[in-house]
């Protein structure tokens, strides 16, 4: 979700919003931390926290405060069964953050750092519950939200981390599972180069986080991707399925190197991949076949789908963030 967009459109619209954060969940909660919606004082929303009557309750007390055109803070802490009577079990931690007409020029510049695509981060006094001025913040955080206390007469301070990380994929073919691929990972956290030789194989239009790239050499482009994305080849051809994987294991720097087949396609690249001199510590590190065994499914689009979890599972466990102080602060401040 385009949290700044959304925060900008609300403030011209309606003059203030509340911008609700999941901070921290204890046990089972419908949502993970980080998870966000932008309340209006019409009780109308976007995005989600998971739901259900916690997510009813918050929207309405988001809207009640929006509508008193403060910038305040309020933090929140929910036991979702002894409070709400929902069965989950856990707690959840949330912030409800109330932004006014006079945040609307920060929201649109923020909202232009979220359209690049990049994760930032910002930080912001809070002083008595109120919420100052925003700074940007040099590098990313590895937290949603962390809110930290001061002593004495010194300010608080709320850190934030907004926009996706993003995992690089390099996906070869455009052929029917190709196309289903790039459809199932369109709501994913995945940055897709899509690669063929065929130009008229690619669709007229595709998701926004795809780059369609036509080359006659497909190969070639693999020196020129970013180290720890993840390469998966299901071109029209096993020979140039086998030149990709060989290319991609020999540069050792991709976390995922996968190849659409089956057990038999796996022995034969296997026989042909030590025949072109490939280490035997760098073969076992080829995915095939690639995707979910226990979907028998051979339609494009389950096949995609197991593909597309395979990816995803692979992509929360390689995740790292960089943990950065507000000492890294840019000397800038974005304004109320």
């Amino acid at each position: 979700m385009k949290v700044w967009t959304h925060i900008a459109d609300s403030l011209e619209t309606c003059g203030s919003c509340a911008l609700v954060t999941v901070v921290q969940v204890e046990g089972s909660a419908p949502r993970e931390e980080g998870a966000r919606m932008v309340v209006r004082p019409d009780c109308s929303f976007f995005g989600t926290i998971g739901g259900g009557t916690l997510e009813l309750e918050i929207i309405r007390k988001a809207a009640r405060l929006a509508g008193e055109n403060d910038a305040l803070l309020d933090m929140q802490s929910v036991a979702l069964g002894p409070d709400l009577g929902q069965c989950c079990g856990g707690r959840a931690k949330l912030a409800i953050e109330v932004l006014t007409a006079k945040n609307v020029e920060t929201a649109r510049l923020l909202a232009r750092h979220e359209k690049d695509g990049e994760a930032f981060a910002t930080f912001a006094e809070v002083k008595n519950g109120r919420i100052g001025s925003r700074h940007l913040l040099a590098q990313p955080v590895d937290h949603p939200f962390r809110l930290l206390e001061a002593s004495g007469k010194n300010a608080d301070r709320v850190i934030e981390r907004f926009g996706e990380t993003r995992t690089p994929l390099v996906l070869f073919g455009a052929g029917h599972v190709g196309k289903a691929l790039v459809l199932a990972l369109a709501p994913l956290p995945f940055s897709v180069t899509w690669i063929d030789s065929r130009p008229d194989q690619f669709p007229g239009a595709v998701p926004a986080n795809v780059t369609k790239v036509a080359l006659d050499n497909p190969v070639s482009v693999l020196g020129e991707m970013p180290s720890g994305a993840f390469v998966i080849a299901m071109t029209h051809s096993h020979a140039l399925d086998e030149e990709i994987m060989a290319r991609a294991l020999l540069l050792q720097r991709f976390d995922y190197c996968g190849v659409i087949g089956s057990k038999t396609k796996r022995a034969r690249f296997v026989k042909r991949l030590k025949n072109r001199g490939l280490h035997d510590l760098l073969i076992p590190k080829m995915i095939c076949p690639v995707g979910k065994a226990t979907i028998k499914s051979k339609h494009p689009a389950a096949i995609a789908a197991g593909i597309a979890v395979e990816l995803l599972e692979r992509a929360e466990a390689e995740q790292k963030h960089e943990t950065i102080g507000p000492s890294l602060a840019q000397d800038m401040t974005l304004g109320q």
